[in-house]
């Protein structure tokens, strides 16, 4: 047992391995602490040098929506962040489509450049991860 590592054995190949981890965000980005506690994890993981994606469906692809006015929640608007995600090797963002859709937005009404994949496809992405955690 090593006390670097908490008490746990850990060989060397363990260091050096890479999870493909995606963040559902499925939550609107006011009103709750969903949102920004995905945020926080995301940012988290990135710093472990994890292949991170992040993943906006449902009423989540309101957190990506330009012009958001906070003052009336008394909350601080966080959306700021997400264009500061590529400062953290944080690339892969991806919108469903038909969640996009039904909110009737586009990918010009969002702050950042996302990958915008269908249902069908958000579900092939979902199939190749490692760790899937929805908030």
């Amino acid at each position: 047992m090593s006390e670097s590592t908490g008490g746990i054995d850990m060989d060397e190949e363990s260091f050096g391995t890479v999870k493909k981890f995606a963040f559902i965000n499925r939550k609107a980005p006011y009103g709750t602490i969903y949102a920004l506690e995905s945020l926080e994890v995301v940012l988290i993981s990135a710093a472990f040098d994890q292949d991170v994606s992040l993943v906006f469906m449902d009423d989540g692809v309101y957190q990506l929506k330009k012009g958001q006015g906070t003052k009336a929640v008394g909350m601080k608007n966080f959306s700021p962040t997400y264009r500061a995600l590529e400062g953290y090797d944080i690339e892969k963002l991806y919108v469903e489509k038909e969640s996009l859709e039904s909110r009737g937005l586009t990918e010009e009404d969002l702050i950042v450049d996302v990958e915008v994949l269908t249902a069908e496809e958000m579900a092939t992405l979902m199939d190749e991860q490692d760790v899937v955690m929805s908030f």
